[in-house]
């Protein structure tokens, strides 16, 4: 497995609806970004005017995991970096949500995969961050972001030792999705 994983998700300040669109992703803005980096074994926390920070982590990464990041959060960030190029910057990216998409045919929550594999979900959604953003609940939106973090890296985590994940199904049954996470 690769050295350093750094495993990431953001919060933004605004809707697909207050930008135009889902095609303007880039002008959502940043309310808070959380990281967790395996080789400083820590977490870091970034607001809007620490992206460039942000994307430096993310560029000596040897892996960066997410969940939707790779076509919700990377476009957010060139937001605030017309030069960030993933695919050129960085040297691995996997996207739980595209690789679970490819098994199952369709895409799943968070969350679903989260309490079927974990017996833990999420603890808001984005809809929430979004409120507290304009509450000036930053802190509030820092937990968040880092509990979706550790989520995710509990996930992955699950993923690599047992060569699957579990789901919910949309009628609530728990299911099995086989996932090749080691090889990365």
């Amino acid at each position: 497995m690769a050295g350093d994983i750094v495993y990431f998700d953001l919060e933004t300040r605004r809707t697909a609806n207050d930008v135009g669109g889902w095609g303007n992703k880039h002008k959502m803005g940043i309310s808070v970004a959380c990281t967790f980096s395996t080789g400083q074994n820590e977490y870091s926390i970034y607001t809007q005017d620490e992206v460039p920070a942000l994307i430096t982590q993310l560029k000596n990464a040897d892996l960066v995991i997410g969940y939707n990041h790779i076509g919700f959060d990377y476009e957010v960030l060139r937001g605030h970096d017309a030069w960030f190029h993933p695919q050129e910057d960085l040297k691995c990216s996997l996207d739980l949500l595209i690789d679970l998409e490819k098994v199952l045919g369709h895409r799943i929550k968070l969350d679903a995969v989260a309490a079927a594999t974990l017996g833990m979900g999420k603890t808001a959604d984005g809809l929430d961050a979004l409120k507290w953003w304009q509450q000036g609940e930053v802190a509030k939106i820092a937990e968040y972001c880092c509990y979706d973090v550790k989520v995710t890296k509990c996930v992955h985590e699950y993923g690599v030792e047992h060569g699957h994940v579990k789901y919910h199904d949309r009628n609530g049954r728990e299911q099995i999705a086989k996932v090749d996470w080691k090889k990365l």
